[in-house]
Formats: C-alpha cells, sequence, structure tokens
C-alpha cells in the first residue's frame, strides 16, 4: 500500500495530495496541531463512510510479508496492537478482507467515526472523526506504550513500535525498537 488509508481517501476523494502534503509539513512545523490538520484533511471528504471503507477495501494491499508476520504472532502468542490515528471500522474492515478473516489476536486502538449535525455516516458528508482522545494529537499513540515502557526492563518484554508517518512521532520515542517504512513521506 503506498498511501496510508488515511492518506488514500484525503488524496481522491477529499482536497488532495498537495492539500494534504501542505498540512503535513505545517503539521511538522509546527504551525498547525496533528488534530487539526487530520480534522481538515477528513472534513475534507464527503463521501458516505461506508462507500469509504468499500473504497479502500477495493484498493488497499497489505504489505507483503504482514500474513507471514501475522501467522507468526499467532502461532507464538505475541499479541498485536495497531495504535493508528485511522478509524476502528476501517482498520477491522481491512484486515477482515486482506487476511480473509477476522484477526484473533489484534487489538486495534484508534480513532471512532461519529455521525455529524444528526446526519447518518453513510449519507453524504454524514460523517466526522471522533478522536480517542483529547490531546493535540487527536489519539496521542505514545500514551498507550507509556504503562508498559514504565515496567522496568528486566520485567517486560521488548517494545517493538513500527511507523510509517507523522502521526507515529510522539509513539516512536516511547519503544526500545522502532521500524519505520522505507519511502513513506509527507
Amino acid at each position: 500500500m503506498p498511501l496510508a488509508g488515511n492518506d488514500h481517501l484525503t488524496d481522491h476523494l477529499g482536497f488532495g495530495a498537495v492539500e494534504r502534503s501542505a498540512r503535513n509539513t505545517a503539521i511538522l512545523e509546527g504551525k498547525i496541531t496533528f488534530r487539526d490538520g487530520f480534522r481538515e484533511m477528513l472534513d475534507s471528504i464527503d463521501t458516505p463512510f461506508g462507500e469509504c471503507v468499500e473504497f479502500l477495501c477495493q484498493r488497499v494491499t497489505l504489505d507483503p510479508h504482514f500474513t507471514e508476520f501475522y501467522n507468526w504472532a499467532k502461532n507464538n502468542n505475541v499479541p498485536i496492537v495497531v495504535l493508528s490515528s485511522g478509524m476502528v471500522p476501517i482498520i477491522h474492515a481491512l484486515l477482515v478482507k486482506l487476511l480473509g478473516h477476522k484477526p484473533e489476536n489484534i487489538q486495534i486502538v484508534a480513532n471512532q467515526v461519529a455521525s455529524r449535525d444528526g446526519k447518518d455516516i453513510n449519507s453524504k458528508g454524514g460523517w466526522q472523526i471522533d478522536f480517542h482522545d483529547d490531546s493535540h494529537f487527536g489519539h496521542d499513540k505514545s500514551l498507550e506504550i507509556r504503562p508498559y515502557a514504565a515496567i522496568p526492563k528486566s520485567d517486560r518484554p521488548i517494545l517493538l513500535y513500527a511507523g510509517d508517518g507523522v502521526s507515529d512521532i510522539s509513539a516512536a520515542r516511547q519503544t526500545d525498537l522502532l521500524f519505520a517504512k522505507k519511502g513513506h513521506g509527507t
């Protein structure tokens, strides 16, 4: 998948890649918060939510080794926690579609979707992001990791984090091992 799902939606159903890139640059330069920039990106999409999910399910592919990693983790009782700035219903639908079944050992910690102004989420302009927390990130992923990082290293497993975007900056500082996807930018 060359773009994250949110980026794909914004680029193709919202205000486009140029505006998205400009928001990411403004976020990195501290001119706007991630929360405000991300809300602007998603607010530019007026496609009904169910159609957004279907759009992504038709176009998004898993990284080549994810299924192998998923099966290894499941067989070795290693939990997978998806910390995402995306929305739980989209992530769940993509995992079910891409794995071919409901994931058994994946916990999703992400934002939700909410109706807008009494509309149905499946009507035009009817949905909006419902942020996971009140931070300037909208979902400060580091808050999910900190309790584990506070446990003495001798009493906990190694904390690994894999990220691919601007929303991963807060979490990246909290783990023992960090993996970043090559070739991803704003």
